[in-house]
Protein backbone atom coordinates (compact mmCIF):
# COMPACT_ATOMS: atom_id res chain seq x y z
CA UNK A 1 0.00 0.00 0.00
CA UNK A 2 1.40 3.40 -1.27
CA UNK A 3 0.93 6.32 1.32
CA UNK A 4 -1.51 8.92 0.09
CA UNK A 5 1.32 11.34 0.47
CA UNK A 6 3.46 9.88 -2.12
CA UNK A 7 0.82 11.17 -4.49
CA UNK A 8 1.42 14.69 -3.55
CA UNK A 9 5.03 14.58 -3.75
CA UNK A 10 4.77 12.99 -6.78
CA UNK A 11 2.74 16.33 -8.20
CA UNK A 12 5.83 18.53 -7.55
CA UNK A 13 8.77 15.69 -8.44
CA UNK A 14 7.03 15.75 -11.81
CA UNK A 15 6.90 19.52 -12.34
CA UNK A 16 10.20 20.36 -10.93
CA UNK A 17 11.97 17.46 -13.02
CA UNK A 18 10.23 18.58 -16.05
CA UNK A 19 10.88 22.51 -15.56
CA UNK A 20 14.71 21.63 -15.06
CA UNK A 21 15.58 20.23 -18.20
CA UNK A 22 14.67 23.33 -20.32
CA UNK A 23 16.26 25.81 -17.81
CA UNK A 24 19.31 22.92 -17.94
CA UNK A 25 20.20 22.43 -21.46
CA UNK A 26 19.53 26.26 -22.73
CA UNK A 27 22.29 27.05 -20.06
CA UNK A 28 24.81 24.41 -20.86
CA UNK A 29 24.27 25.80 -24.53
CA UNK A 30 24.75 29.35 -24.06
CA UNK A 31 21.35 30.61 -24.87
CA UNK A 32 19.20 33.27 -22.65
CA UNK A 33 16.12 31.86 -21.32
CA UNK A 34 13.29 33.44 -18.85
CA UNK A 35 13.39 32.40 -15.34
CA UNK A 36 12.00 33.10 -12.50
CA UNK A 37 14.36 35.52 -11.78
CA UNK A 38 14.54 37.31 -15.37
CA UNK A 39 12.24 40.12 -14.34
CA UNK A 40 8.90 39.28 -15.79
CA UNK A 41 7.16 38.73 -19.08
CA UNK A 42 9.74 39.52 -22.31
CA UNK A 43 12.92 39.25 -20.21
CA UNK A 44 15.46 36.31 -20.57
CA UNK A 45 18.54 35.26 -17.97
CA UNK A 46 21.76 34.44 -18.65
CA UNK A 47 23.40 30.98 -19.00
CA UNK A 48 24.80 30.78 -16.36
CA UNK A 49 21.46 31.28 -13.80
CA UNK A 50 19.72 29.07 -15.98
CA UNK A 51 22.08 26.31 -15.28
CA UNK A 52 22.03 26.91 -12.09
CA UNK A 53 18.26 26.91 -11.91
CA UNK A 54 17.79 24.22 -13.88
CA UNK A 55 20.52 21.77 -11.57
CA UNK A 56 18.17 22.84 -8.37
CA UNK A 57 15.40 22.19 -10.42
CA UNK A 58 16.53 18.32 -10.99
CA UNK A 59 18.56 18.01 -7.80
CA UNK A 60 15.09 18.63 -5.87
CA UNK A 61 13.07 16.70 -8.35
CA UNK A 62 15.13 13.84 -7.50
CA UNK A 63 15.92 14.20 -3.99
CA UNK A 64 11.44 13.90 -3.75
CA UNK A 65 12.07 10.84 -6.58
CA UNK A 66 14.07 9.29 -3.72
CA UNK A 67 11.59 10.50 -0.95
CA UNK A 68 8.61 8.04 -2.77
CA UNK A 69 11.47 5.46 -3.88
CA UNK A 70 9.49 3.12 -2.17
CA UNK A 71 6.03 3.56 -3.95
CA UNK A 72 7.71 3.76 -7.43
CA UNK A 73 6.85 0.03 -7.89
CA UNK A 74 3.36 0.97 -7.37
CA UNK A 75 1.69 0.94 -11.33
CA UNK A 76 -0.92 3.81 -10.05
CA UNK A 77 2.36 6.60 -9.01
CA UNK A 78 4.43 5.60 -12.10
CA UNK A 79 1.37 6.31 -14.09
CA UNK A 80 1.10 9.64 -12.13
CA UNK A 81 4.61 10.45 -12.83
CA UNK A 82 4.34 9.94 -16.48
CA UNK A 83 0.63 11.33 -17.03
CA UNK A 84 1.97 14.78 -14.84
CA UNK A 85 5.50 14.71 -17.03
CA UNK A 86 3.91 15.04 -19.99
CA UNK A 87 1.06 17.20 -19.04
CA UNK A 88 3.82 19.65 -17.32
CA UNK A 89 6.29 18.99 -20.72
CA UNK A 90 3.02 19.75 -22.38
CA UNK A 91 2.02 23.20 -20.64
CA UNK A 92 5.72 23.98 -20.98
CA UNK A 93 6.10 23.70 -24.43
CA UNK A 94 2.83 25.69 -24.90
CA UNK A 95 4.00 28.66 -23.09
CA UNK A 96 7.38 28.65 -24.77
CA UNK A 97 6.45 28.10 -28.26
CA UNK A 98 3.78 31.04 -28.18
CA UNK A 99 5.54 33.95 -26.45
CA UNK A 100 3.07 36.58 -28.04
CA UNK A 101 0.39 35.32 -25.63
CA UNK A 102 2.68 36.34 -22.48
CA UNK A 103 4.25 39.40 -24.05
CA UNK A 104 7.33 38.30 -25.20
CA UNK A 105 9.08 38.53 -28.63
CA UNK A 106 11.17 36.11 -30.49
Amino acid sequence: MVEWWFYVVAIFAAALLVNGVPHFINGISGRQFPTAFSGGPGTLDTPLRNVLWGSSNLIVGGFLLWLIRDGLSNAVLLIELVVLGVAFAALLGDAFGNPERFGRKR
